[in-house]
């Protein structure tokens, strides 16, 4: 990444497996829709962020001399992903009688996408789908690895597929504009990459100036590429998350759920207007408080975890969550929230956590001594 010029070329992480694909991150990428999705496809229905509608127009612009076009506009964020959009995707696929020589093209942030990716992934039991990413969260997070899925009323992502892509193009271009907290929001997910596996990710974050983390800038970049090719290394061993099933050693692709069952209790109990980054930060911190707890992880690495999160603009205590004043987070509600995530294992929680720096491990049933005080070490309520 010294050389300047390389900010030109786009680079290829090739996801490998039963159903390869690449991953390409630069500049101006949406030009090789049509060599990503291939010559076999006839129509594409492109499903975008209404709120993006502006935007989606330079996807329309590459995909109508190649294929027929179906354009379904989706809510923003997490209004998306509900079984009611998904059904009216359904409907107008059925309507338009979309076959499996037709494709889904996603355009817009992680919900899109994991909306997105669900349809093609259900539509004639699954069809072709690339992914356009438009925020740092999607393009290190939702559009890579082949999970797809609808929220419901109970959590977060329990309903969905495992979909791999044929395709995922991180134009790097499409981040300019993108507000502030959404960009904060996408590092926090690259943030945990560090924890979990790469730690020259924390150096990056921890040495950059505000410059360095906006779009446009060569360290942000690096930062994209790192933590996509810690989730495609993690996706490639363990693409249906059963390797943490056997309880020891490296808990596979469960491990890029750091943080994230604290996470998910916080964005359903605030009705998501805690955003996705910014809650897997307070969750991170909160399982390092309670592997040093549990005598896993030193003092050092969990001021280091609020160091590196703030440093992206992240919050890292409960009290720090903006959208969250008028909801009751205290310990028993969060707790009876967490019980819904997908790691647990009947009434036993089990948390993915550090016992060093890039070395993650499951924590399966903890009392509930040891989650106050590290739920309380965060800033949470009884």
């Amino acid at each position: 990444m010294a050389d300047p010029t390389e900010l030109t070329r786009p680079t290829r992480i090739a996801v490998t497996g039963a159903a390869p694909y690449d991953v390409v991150v630069g500049h101006g990428l949406l030009d090789q829709l049509p060599e990503v999705l291939g010559d076999r496809v006839e129509r594409v229905a492109l499903i975008f962020d209404s709120s993006l509608a502006e935007r989606a127009q330079e996807a329309l612009r590459v995909l109508n001399p190649h294929y027929g076009v179906l354009v379904l506009g989706v809510p923003k964020g997490e209004a998306a992903k509900t079984s009611a959009v998904a059904d009216q995707c359904w409907e107008a696929l059925g309507d338009e009688g979309f076959t499996r020589s037709d494709a889904v093209v996603t355009f817009g942030g992680g919900a899109t996408t994991d909306l997105g990716g669900f349809v093609a992934a259900t539509w004639l039991r699954g069809v072709r789908v690339v992914h356009v990413p438009t925020s740092v969260l999607a393009m290190v997070d939702a559009a890579v690895g082949g999970k797809t899925g609808i929220d419901t009323g109970a959590g977060k992502n329990l309903v969905g597929a495992f979909h791999e892509p044929a395709g995922v193009l991180c134009d790097l271009d499409l981040l300019d504009g993108l507000p502030a907290e959404e960009l904060a929001s996408g590092l926090g997910e690259v943030v945990k990459c560090g924890f979990i596996a790469d730690p020259e990710i924390l150096r990056l974050v921890e040495d950059a100036s505000g410059d360095d983390l906006r779009p446009g800038a060569r360290v942000l970049r690096e930062l994209v590429e790192r933590a996509v090719r810690v989730k495609v290394d993690v996706v490639v061993d363990d693409l249906k998350e059963v390797r943490g099933t056997t309880g020891a050693g490296h808990p596979g692709r469960e491990a890029l759920n750091y943080g994230h069952t604290l996470a998910h209790a916080l964005e359903r109990l605030t009705g998501y207007r805690v955003r996705h980054g910014e809650a897997v930060a307070v969750g991170a911190v909160f399982v390092a408080e309670l592997a040093r707890g549990e005598g896993l992880l030193g003092e050092d690495v969990v001021r280091r975890h609020r160091a590196a999160f703030a440093r992206a603009g992240l919050p890292t205590s409960v009290p720090e969550l903006a959208g969250a004043d008028d909801v009751d987070l205290g310990f028993e509600t969060v707790r009876s929230a967490m019980a819904v995530d997908k790691k647990a294992r009947g009434s036993q929680l089990r948390f993915v956590v550090l016992d060093g720096l890039g070395s993650p491990r499951i924590l399966a049933g903890p009392d509930d001594t040891a989650l106050q005080a590290a739920y309380a070490a965060i800033g949470g309520s009884w």
